[in-house]
């Protein structure tokens, strides 16, 4: 149902009004928190309506609101690419006639931006898209028609100097008026210096700041060490060391102004993926290792990423008695901040039941939930989607065990156990694991496992292993495949679909001089 009033709201719990509502004279007995609210007649008539007892789905718009909002053209892609020295290493190639030839990395990311952008020309002629480098120091090119800025020296450790000149660079014209500039620029392209990766994405974040929805494709294949973010552990004689606060809040100002960032590096080399991978977690967009032959069909499906909404806010809602583990709050109200949201995305909760209410609940037979989810459209509109619903509650796992959803459980068990891993709680991720396979083999007897259901067969062994090689070598640090893993883990969705292509994940352990297990995923 689609209303422009407003919801009316618990005063104690912000439940909203809904289906599962019941007045008695003008006066709202919270079915969530117990509190008594006055209501007016009219705004209950038109929230509980006809519906009373059956699931709800309310959608809450603004009076303004147009169905425009899904243009995308007007938003920004900004390709951050490393033209550092390490970009001149080569790899072997075989030749369409059989020979092999040798390929840099700068001359693969070349290839790969030749094509995204005569896709994004022929598929999105009025898209905008610009371009920024980085080695020792950065160059914001923008849509490559006028002079480009150069970002150097002291210039690399100010954060408020850096955004500034992101932010006031003119606004880039459409693709099909600056294709061929873009090209050249690219073309233009050498590779030599240091990695200043931090301030390259900050400028990159700023540019595509005025822009919600725009994206920011990060691609390096270095550990970040000059300017803001760096990495490297030796003494720095300025106070731009790497520390996860900068990371942190690019992240912050990203997700704030609706832009995604996803990164990706190259195979075989060290960037401190689980760092800098922050980025991409945060802002919904993809974590991935390429290599010369993948990295133009990995930009072009980032490329292809459109935002459906921004600042996406979720609250749910259950009975005064249920919590939510693994979350800072403790009470029957979950609140999570979201930011952007792509085509595909899964968010899974857990909740349970505190033991001084099983008999309370029981005796009620069923329970309520409730989904508030608020966000803003492309025309920066804030839309609220209010979906409510009861479900049943029993004594005997048995009864449900055949009709589970394990596909969904999958799901959440990965999305679990890779935040636990990255929050450094490994032996909690580890019981989650053993806990999860437990309840796949009690399932398997009541009814067979559909395929639909194992896609996620070997990514417990994946994480499983993830976890001992940490408590091997009593560290928290992963190296970068395995934090391509997690990451991808985080995202895992139950639908298998083009944005979700490396969700079953298949993991060899190779043995190293110093018998450490690497993690290679594939």
């Amino acid at each position: 149902m689609e209303t422009f009033q407003r919801p009316v709201i618990c005063g104690k719990c912000s439940a909203a009004l809904s289906c599962l509502s019941s007045l008695q004279k003008n006066v709202w007995r919270c079915e969530f928190c117990g509190y008594e609210n006055s209501v007016d007649e009219s705004l209950a008539a038109l929230c509980i309506g006809q519906r009373a007892g059956v699931r709800s789905d309310d959608l809450y718009l603004p009076r303004q609101s147009e169905d425009d909002y899904q243009n995308l053209e007007d938003t920004l892609v900004v390709f951050c690419v490393d033209t550092s020295g390490s970009m001149s290493v080569t790899t072997e190639v075989p030749s369409s006639n059989g020979s092999v030839t040798y390929v840099s990395r700068l001359e693969g990311m070349q290839d790969a931006l030749y094509r995204a952008l005569f896709t994004i020309k022929q598929r999105s002629p009025h898209r905008r898209v610009a371009l920024v480098t980085f080695n020792d120091e950065v160059v914001i090119y923008g849509d490559g028609t006028s002079a480009p800025i150069t970002l150097r020296d002291w210039a690399l450790v100010d954060y408020d100097h850096i955004w500034e000149k992101g932010v006031t660079y003119h606004i880039p014209h459409c693709i099909a008026e600056t294709y061929n500039h873009l090209i050249q620029r690219v073309k233009e392209l050498r590779e030599h210096g240091a990695t200043c990766l931090g301030p390259a994405a900050l400028a990159s974040v700023a540019m595509a700041s005025r822009y919600p929805g725009s994206k920011v494709i990060l691609c390096t294949d270095g550990k970040a060490n000059i300017g803001l973010g760096e990495m490297e552990e030796a003494p720095s004689l300025t106070p731009s060391a790497f520390t996860p606060y900068f990371y942190t809040q690019l992240a912050l100002d990203a997700v704030q102004k609706g832009v995604i960032i996803s990164v990706m590096t190259f195979e075989g080399t060290d960037c401190r993926l689980a760092d800098i991978g922050k980025l991409a977690d945060a802002t919904g967009g993809r974590v991935n290792i390429v290599s010369i032959g993948t990295v133009a069909r990995e930009i072009q499906s980032v490329s292809e990423d459109n935002v459906l909404a921004t600042g996406v806010k979720a609250t749910l809602l259950a009975s005064d008695g249920v919590y939510f583990p693994y979350e800072d709050e403790n009470n029957h109200k979950l609140v999570r901040e979201i930011g952007n949201v792509t085509k595909g995305l899964e968010i899974t909760f857990q909740f349970a039941v505190k033991p001084d209410f099983m008999e309370f609940f029981l005796q009620k037979g069923m329970l309520p939930f409730q989904m508030q989810l608020s966000f803003k459209t492309r025309d920066q509109h804030r839309i609220t989607r209010i979906i409510t619903e009861q479900r049943p509650a029993t004594t005997c796992s048995r009864i449900f065990a055949g009709r589970l959803n394990m596909a969904v459980l999958d799901v959440h068990c990965a999305q679990l156990c890779a935040s636990l891993t990255m929050e450094g709680k490994v032996q909690e991720a580890q019981r989650q694991l053993k806990a999860q396979q437990d309840l796949l083999q009690q399932v398997s007897k009541w009814r067979p496992i559909q395929k639909e259901e194992s896609m996620y067969g070997n990514w417990m062994e994946t994480m499983t292993t993830i976890c001992e090689d940490i408590t091997t070598e009593s560290q928290l640090t992963l190296s970068d495949e395995a934090a391509k893993v997690v990451y991808q883990m985080k995202r895992a969705s139950s639908v298998r679909n083009n944005n979700n292509s490396s969700n079953t994940v298949n993991v060899q352990k190779k043995t190293t001089k110093k018998k450490k297990a690497v993690m290679e995923a594939v």
